[in-house]
């Protein structure tokens, strides 16, 4: 008979790396508990690139022909440009300087025509397709190094992608969130990070969109029910001096007060 025709014996049928990674894996109370003391926290930065914040390309490819009016263009590129990006420079410089984990989300079709992109972008005419000029990031707010890059076609961030659970393993349960528009993607994504048990804070002065009033707008909305509502200088402030071992809720406390 040959060797794999005999019977099996129950004792065959044990895992033979059972015990390898019994080794492997500590279960014990101690390790549980040094996990729930640290509070571990991602700045989120969502959608600067080519084809929705520069002039000239994608959305902004022709001023007469984009659907948004002169008026409001001028708007967001003003407040676009005098402190939204340099705001989100100094968020990086942060967070980098800190070695604390920096995300950036861009929209990014997986084919050359969008067929995979959701139907709302397809209505919308919204396409990045893979190494084109508009799913490049600006280039001073650009990632650095292997910094993560999530690729969305849809206007929240969650829905579309594999978002949570890049958190989920990198133990992230709280996002600084900063990026364009306000009352768009960056909204729907505060919004639903809420509803998944994230602890948020928008970033309202590297945050912008095409109105004063939408802008404000949805930071009333946000504000003290889905999110904590910052300035740059208030998160500066906060990690002044923070490793990335000490971030916990008792040294950012950048939520309380939240009333759901």
């Amino acid at each position: 008979m040959k060797e794999f025709d005999r019977d099996l014996r129950p004792e065959d049928s044990l895992d033979p790396l059972k015990q390898y990674y019994h080794e492997l894996v500590d279960d014990s109370s101690v390790q549980r508990k040094n996990d729930l003391e640290h509070l571990e926290v991602a700045l989120l930065i969502i959608d600067i690139q080519y084809l929705d914040a520069a002039r000239g390309y994608g959305v902004f490819k022709d001023v007469a022909t984009s659907g948004i009016p002169v008026e409001q263009q001028e708007y967001y590129f003003d407040t676009l440009n005098s402190y939204v990006l340099p705001n989100v420079q100094r968020l990086l410089k942060t967070f980098r300087d800190k070695k604390i984990e920096v995300i950036h989300t861009r929209i990014q079709a997986m084919t050359q025509d969008g067929r995979d992109r959701s139907n709302g972008h397809k209505r919308l005419g919204l396409l990045a397709a893979p190494g084109s000029k508009e799913a490049d990031f600006l280039p001073e707010v650009a990632p650095q190094g292997d910094e993560i890059v999530v690729n969305k076609t849809a206007s929240g961030v969650f829905s579309s992608t594999n978002l949570n659970y890049i958190l989920q393993n990198l133990r992230v349960n709280e996002l600084i969130v900063a990026g364009v528009y306000t009352n768009e993607c960056v909204e729907t994504t505060i919004r639903d990070a809420c509803d998944l048990g994230y602890l948020v804070t928008m970033v309202e002065d590297a945050c912008t969109t095409v109105t004063p009033e939408l802008q404000q707008g949805t930071i009333n909305s946000l504000k003290n029910r889905y999110a904590s509502v910052l300035t740059t200088d208030e998160i500066v402030n906060r990690f002044k001096g923070v490793e990335k071992q000490d971030v916990n809720p008792d040294a950012l406390s950048l939520n309380k007060g939240i009333i759901l």
